[in-house]
């Protein structure tokens, strides 16, 4: 098995800027990440444009779908900002492209200290492998239907609706 890992930004990918205390993009993180986690499946890693994810129009969804649907990988994980992930999802959900669609990221960026994203990403990369094909979110150890998952904001975790 081959997974597909797509990487779109999100916290999970932004760098602090030491300077000027501000959050933004620099190189991913994911290179690093999957490195670290010594994946032993075959990963293939593709980089949309970097985005945080209240910045991502239709035309960026579209790309994302565009992405997964030319996969030749049946199992794809997608790490994309938490705040749009269920629009994300919601385009990518009804396509029922036969493949296995995960979608995660983290509330702290990855070289943050006490993030959630190397245990989000390995999460996803795990269940992407087992779950039966359709679209999830993989956030906070649990799983949830691309149509039945919210974020809330006051707690900092993904939940059912």
């Amino acid at each position: 098995m081959t997974l597909r890992i797509i990487a779109t930004g999100g916290t999970f990918d932004k760098h602090y800027n030491e300077l000027n205390g501000t959050l933004g993009f620099s190189d991913s993180h994911l290179p690093a990440a999957i490195a670290r986690a010594r994946i032993t499946v075959g990963v293939q890693l593709e980089q949309l444009p970097l985005l945080d994810s209240l910045d991502m129009q239709d035309g960026d969804r579209a790309r994302v779908l565009a992405s997964c649907r030319a996969a030749t990988e049946k199992a794809i994980v997608i790490v994309h900002g938490t705040d749009t992930m269920k629009e994300t999802a919601a385009v990518l959900g009804p396509a029922d492209l036969g493949k296995t669609i995960v979608l995660t990221g983290a509330m702290i960026p990855y070289e943050i200290d006490n993030s959630d994203a190397f245990f989000n990403l390995g999460f996803a990369c795990a269940v992407a492998q087992t779950l039966p094909a359709g679209v999830y979110v993989a956030m906070n150890g649990q799983i949830f239907a691309w149509d039945n998952v919210q974020k809330n904001k006051a707690a900092g975790v993904f939940q059912p609706l």
